[in-house]
């Protein structure tokens, strides 16, 4: 009988450090420029709900990053690239056909001051000279700064003139392998700064 109640106060110790330790870890938020088993856990997950089309190499570069916010905007969930708990539980039950949809405020309605011009409806993510894969210059050889941005160039030709509500006056200067369609990424002078953008639906103007 006493032997009995050790083995049950055993088994209750083991248990309730298992929801210590499961407890603390989603706490722990996994981030950009993390590696590792966890990291690989989250792409799967982006992949399976249609955020992710890279392998899942365990890396939290560029790619995994922006896959992240935009599965977070998509979900309803602050877009801030960081994956915790909630997003996790979110990107697990995650279902595509029951995603809230994103309704863009008609032009004239945003509040920004916007020029005249061609609109284009974009997804827009920001990015900084000091990102995984990113160098000091830009594809048209310009130093990286607030101003310029990455765009697919089939959509919208290298040295365009734009306005970006929320960003304002900038120039088409860079592409990037993430960056097709009605995608664009705005070149921010600080980690800061391009992690508070978030991701965003934007009405480009083209000037």
């Amino acid at each position: 009988m006493h032997l009995k109640r050790i083995i049950l106060v055993i088994a209750i110790v083991i248990i309730s450090l298992q929801s210590i330790v499961w407890a603390a870890d989603i706490q722990i938020s996994t981030r950009y420029g993390m590696s590792g088993d966890n990291v690989r856990l989250i792409q799967k997950y982006l992949t399976k709900a249609g955020f992710f089309n890279g392998k899942a190499d365990g890396v939290f570069g560029k790619k995994t990053l922006l896959a992240v916010k935009e599965f977070q905007a998509a979900a309803g969930l602050p877009a801030d690239g960081l994956v915790g708990g909630i997003t996790l539980k979110a990107l697990r039950s995650y279902n595509p056909a029951a995603a809230p949809k994103k309704h863009n405020k008609p032009a004239g309605q945003s509040g920004y001051y916007q020029p005249s011009g061609t609109v284009i409806s974009m997804t827009a993510t920001a990015y900084t000279r000091y990102d995984e894969g990113c160098t000091d210059y830009t594809y048209r050889g310009n130093y990286l700064r607030r101003g310029l941005v990455a765009v697919d160039p089939a959509v919208i030709p290298l040295g365009t003139k734009l306005y970006i509500p929320g960003y304002g006056n900038a120039i088409a200067d860079d592409i990037g392998g993430a960056i097709k369609g009605n995608r664009i990424d705005l070149a921010m002078d600080t980690l800061d700064e391009a992690f508070q953008f978030g991701v965003r639906s934007v009405n480009v103007v083209i000037l």
